[in-house]
Order: C-alpha cells, then structure tokens, then sequence
C-alpha cells in the first residue's frame, strides 16, 4: 500500500514538472482515441478527422498500392514546441520554431532506410505551438496537398524505400522525435512510433519491357561495337518498367563518339521533341562562346553597361554597371533574384506574366554580394545574356544559332520558346530529339569541333568547364550555366559537367572518360527528379559501360 502511494506521488510529481517546464499550454487532450494511444502513430487508409475516428480504423497491415490512401495519425502528450523547449529552455517560443521541428525516421524489416530533419517551415505555427495530435496524408488518392507526401516521396522515391519495399511483406516503422538546429543538431526522446505491416503485389513485367533495345538503322551516327555489361541495362529498364524510376522518356549514351546505347520508353520515340526545360541555358553558354570567337563581342568580362543604358531603369546602382556578362553565365551577378526562393523579387516565377522580361530583369534591385562571388540560379540573368546576344549577332540570335550551331551540327528539327519579344528565351525550354541533344554534349568532347570545323574554341570549353565556386554549401561547382557533378563507383570518382533541365532532364559529359550521356524525363517539379538520375547514372549507366 505504501508503496503504490508512493508511486502516485512520483507520477504525480513528474507531470506537475512537467506541465510547469512548457513554455506554452498545449490543448487538453479530452478525446478518447487520442487518450488510449499517446506516444502512437496509427496508419489509416483512409482520411478521417480525429472526432470521426474509432479504434477500429487503425491498420496493423494493409496491401500497399501507391494510388490509395495512406494516412498515419500522430497521438503525443504535448506540443511540439514544448518538446523543443525541453531541448533549450533558453530560447523562446518563436526562436524554437525557427529552428527547429520534427525528425522522422524510416524503417524498413527493422532497418534505418531514410532519417529527415523537416524543414522548419512545415506545418503551421499553431499546430506546433497548442496542437498535440495531427494527421499526415502521405499517399493521397485526391491528391491532397501536404508537406507530408514530399516527405513520403523522399522517403519512397529518393532515399532507396522503395526498393527496400520490394514484393512481398514487410514491416514499415516510423520514429517522431523533436530536433532542434542552434547550430549543431541536438534531437530529443521519441514523441511517437508505430508500425506497420505492408504487403507489397508483384508487378508483372513482361521480357520486352527488359530487354536492351536494339539500335535502330539512320541514326545519324556510326555505331559503336563496344561491349557493355547487358545484365546491368536490364536492371535499370525493369527499375523503369516498374515505375521505381519515374517518368523517363529516353537514355543514349555516346562513347568514343559512337552511339552505344539508345532507349526509349514511356511511349516516346527517336523523333520525340523533349522539353528539357533548363537544360537550354547551357546552349546560351555555347552561344555567347561563338560570339566571342567570331568577334561580335569582345570577351565575358564585358559589362552590361556597355548593351544598357541603365540609369533609365528603376533601383539604378553604381553597382549594377559593374555587373558583367560572365557574372550572367556563372549566377553571381548580385541582382536580388534567386530562383530557389519564393520571395526573392527576381525569381523567375515573377518575370514570366511580365510584358517586357528585360526590363523586369534590368529593373531589379542589386544585393550587398560582391559580383563574381556568390552563386544564386538565377533564370533573369541568362534570359539577359540572350538579349545581349541577341543585340550584338547579325540578323538577330535565332538566325545567329541556326546558322552557326545547329546546321553545323545537323540538328534542323527542334522549337525555341520565346520571350514577349518573340526573342529565343535562352531561359530553357529548347525542344529537340535525344540523338540531337547528344551532339551538342559530344561538341564539348570533340574540343569544340565538329566535322573538322570549329565551331567553339578549346579555351572557351575550358573555362565553361571550371568550377567557379568551390566552397558554396549544397553546390558541388558551377561554370558557364554548366552544373558540375562527381559520381563514385567504389573508390573512385569521375567528373562531370552537366546541362540539367526540370524534370531529371540532363546532358552529361565526363571530364576525364570519352562519355557523353543523354537521360530525358518529364517528372517536373518532382522531388525525386534529379536524385533518381543521378541513381541511373552512378549505380547502372556507369558502371555498364565501364563493364564494372
């Protein structure tokens, strides 16, 4: 007896501290259901609000099909915030949502497949604040909108779940404990966790989905009688057969400059115009190059001052004359535009629905950044870079790139998209076939020469082709509107510059193999559409083709 009134006394105690340690008051927890499984996430396969929610909703298994619900609700004791404030009592309520949330951790059959720090921004302040319960729609067959199914996608899609999910049953946990960032990571106790039984169908892939395509006649290249590893192209074209890569249209590879490998899928074809988006600012690299080398401008380091008279536009700087051409190609020319933030009054989401994108561009303030130092992808900058290329070649940049880029190259089928101005917007969006696509990354192979013609110098393909920032976070290095990307297969790495478009559309060249990769894809705006080339490229293209 003395004992369990001892033990009362405890508990009693201890939520009393509790209660008194919070540095808000979180809502009473008065419902049943939320009562009966504190600490618990419950999977549902369904939405459902918590008034409408009984015991006998919540799933221990379910078969997994990607176009049906999957929900989980969160049941914990208190709210996020107070959990962050156990971690720092110093800082206050809105200092702890800043830089902090949740951390979710992922496993699959008991083992850690994917860990995520979500970012600060998720979720409202006042779920975070008062809310001690919330449901999550990670898979939503209405498509409902949620930070939820991105962190489901990542999980799924970009961090291996979905082949850790292979056919068959498995057992899915999810981990939920507080984090918070001040500036180490410091993460607390587990607020909630709950698994899962997901029983996964077996796709039915049929021979012809696997097989290497064969290469078909009139190409336009010679063919390559080169060996690759056949098992590994297999691999990736059941991975694409199964929708675990998403969204491909075409793969070629070229090495030694001899077409070795070219495939299809998603029911586009050789003569398929991809919309690679992005990957057509690189074309305005290569353009401003045969300028240059043809005498229309002097060099990159000539000033935009030169092409503008900017004092007759808005937020006119001393600072703004210095900007530079060169400061276009390599996104450090200190305009406040920056693609990556939503708020940012040059992002490019803002020029579009304007009359006249070069005086939206011009118009802009200038930052504190120094020009030529600090990277921000910068879509203005290379529309600008059009604009003077546009001014300075004879009969105007579309006649100037036919003539002197694409007919040399034998590329007559391919669509710009154009400015307000009917001017090529060198912002992306250039449409052309694969094999095309191809030929200009095997120019930059060839040193800038095609058919024993010059076309770019050696010099300009070297600098387009160094990094111009090697100490920029979450960057591995930029050049001339090239992105630079190193892959590793065991312990060694191999050097890329890349064109990379929306949607895991790229044109790859390595620096030190005689490799030029073309992928395209149409996952737009997908979180996974980049990393999940990326994969192809480091874990099949390559290691094919090296016959690793």
């Amino acid at each position: 007896m003395k004992r369990t009134f001892f033990l009362v006394l405890i508990f009693v105690f201890c939520l009393s501290f509790s209660q008194n340690s919070n540095i808000v008051e979180p809502e009473k927890i008065e419902n049943s259901v939320q009562k009966n499984n504190l600490g618990e996430i419950m999977f549902l396969d369904k939405a459902i609000s918590l008034e409408n929610t009984k015991e006998t909703d919540f799933l221990k298994s379910m078969t997994f099909q990607e176009d049906k619900d999957l929900d989980i609700r969160v049941f914990q004791d208190n709210s996020l915030v107070n959990y962050l404030h156990q971690l720092n009592p110093s800082l206050t309520a809105d200092e702890l949502l800043k830089k902090g949330n949740y951390q979710f951790t992922f496993y699959v059959d008991e083992k850690i497949i994917y860990i995520e720090n979500l970012n600060s921004g998720a979720g409202t302040t006042e779920s975070k604040t008062f809310k001690t319960t919330f449901r999550i729609p990670l898979i939503s067959s209405k498509n409902e909108d949620s930070w939820g199914k991105y962190l489901w996608s990542r999980f799924y899609l970009t961090n291996n779940g979905i082949d850790a999910l292979e056919d068959g049953n498995h057992v899915l946990k999810i981990e939920i404990r507080p984090y918070l960032k001040t500036p180490t990571v410091k993460t607390g106790n587990i607020i909630a966790q709950g698994e899962i039984n997901l029983i996964i169908p077996k796709k039915n892939i049929l021979e012809q989905q696997i097989t290497v395509q064969k290469i078909k006649p009139n190409s336009g290249w010679k063919i390559s009688d080169e060996t690759f590893n056949q098992e590994k192209i297999r691999a990736l074209n059941q991975k694409i057969a199964e929708n675990r890569f998403r969204d491909i249209t075409s793969i070629v590879v070229i090495k030694n400059g001899k077409l070795l490998l070219e495939e299809y899928f998603n029911k586009y074809n050789r003569d398929s115009l991809n919309d690679t988006r992005s990957v057509g600012k690189s074309f305005a690299s290569a353009l401003m190059g045969i300028a240059i080398k043809d005498g229309y401008l002097k060099n990159e380091d000539q000033k935009i001052s030169e092409f503008y008279d900017l004092k007759t536009f808005k937020n006119f700087s001393s600072q703004k004359n210095n900007v530079t051409i060169k400061s276009l190609l390599t996104m450090s020319s200190g305009f406040e535009g920056n693609d990556q933030d939503e708020e940012s009054p040059g992002n490019e989401e803002n020029m579009y629905p304007t009359e006249n994108w070069i005086k939206f561009i011009l118009d802009l303030p200038m930052t504190e950044n120094k020009i030529g130092e600090t990277w921000n992808y910068f879509t203005a900058g290379v529309v600008l870079s059009g604009d003077i290329l546009d001014q300075s070649v004879p009969k105007g940049l579309k006649n100037y790139a036919d003539k002197k880029l694409f007919q040399p190259l034998g590329i007559t089928n391919y669509n710009w998209q154009f400015t307000p101005q009917q001017k090529p917007s060198l912002a992306g969006g250039l449409r052309m076939n694969t094999l095309d696509f191809a030929k200009f990354g095997q120019l930059y192979k060839n040193n800038g020469i095609w058919n024993g013609k010059t076309i770019l110098t050696k010099d300009w393909i070297k600098r387009s082709f160094t990094n111009y920032f090697s100490n920029t976070p979450d960057l591995e290095g930029y050049g001339y509107l090239f992105w630079r990307k190193v892959y590793t297969i065991g312990n060694k790495s191999f050097e890329t510059y890349q064109s990379s478009g929306n949607g895991g559309n790229k044109i790859i060249m390595f620096t030190e193999l005689p490799i030029v990769m073309v992928i395209t894809a149409r996952a737009y705006n997908k979180p996974y559409s980049h990393s999940q080339v990326d994969k192809m490229v480091q874990e099949y293209l390559l290691p094919a083709v090296l016959n690793k």
